[in-house]
């Protein structure tokens, strides 16, 4: 920062620079500097990094991971499978369990697969509850669990093109929404809160999460959810 209050902030990720700021002549100075002491390519304005897509046009910014995604159903062997075209990655009444009785898997790969769908909840909140369900069977996980993660990725065939985005606003106000289920862990009867906060119609926060105590009743789950929101938000 000089004496005019100009900003520069440089990321770095192994072997790849990010830059911005607010004056194009302090990234033509550093472009030049750094070029005297490494071998670099400038490849322009970013759009695609760490398999997050970038698209801005005037007021308007675009962030998606659909070429993240559709090599993840290529990984998966998924990319011929039927898409679902419905609203939510997993059946309503669809509760899991440890105890069913089916073969294990190989559990390697199925912690590849949660791992790589993990990944995606950064630009994909509607698929954050159902991928955290199945994150709690990574260390006993059976064929159930591994139907249950394969429907996740036919969901995301029929939805490839959603993103987060977000647009100019002058009405930028805090606005947070909270839920909870009640005692869907079948195992333990924890129940998970979820919420998601926007500013202005932007959503630039969210999570989904098992409670750490097991609550006796629906208004108890929605008022421990209530008071993590209300945390988060403070």
């Amino acid at each position: 920062m000089n004496e005019k209050s100009d900003i520069l902030i440089v990321c770095l990720y192994v072997d790849d620079l990010i830059f911005t700021g607010n004056c194009v002549k302090m990234f033509d100075d550093f472009k030049k500097e750094m070029a005297k002491e490494f071998e670099m390519t400038d490849i322009g304005l970013m759009s695609y990094y760490l398999g997050i897509e970038v698209k801005q046009r005037d007021d308007e910014i675009f962030i998606s991971q659909e070429t993240y995604a559709k090599d993840v159903l290529k990984r998966f062997n998924m990319e011929n499978y039927n898409p679902i075209m419905i609203s939510i990655p997993i059946e309503v009444e669809k509760k899991l369990s440890r105890h069913v009785k089916e073969g294990p898997i190989d559990r390697t790969l199925f912690r590849s697969l949660v791992g790589s769908l993990r990944y995606l909840t950064c630009t994909r909140p509607d698929i954050l509850y159902t991928v955290g369900y199945i994150s709690r069977y990574m260390e006993n996980s059976i064929t159930y669990h591994f139907k249950v993660a394969k429907r996740i990725l036919r969901y995301l065939k029929g939805t490839i093109d959603l993103g987060i985005f977000y647009l100019a606003s002058s009405d930028m106000k805090l606005v947070g929404y909270n839920d909870s289920d009640w005692a869907r862990d079948v195992d333990d009867r924890n129940s998970t809160t979820g919420f998601v906060f926007y500013f202005g119609e932007a959503a630039f926060t969210w999570t989904s999460k098992k409670q750490s105590i097991v609550t006796l009743s629906t208004c108890e789950t929605e008022y421990v959810a209530t008071t993590s929101n209300v945390c988060h938000a403070i």
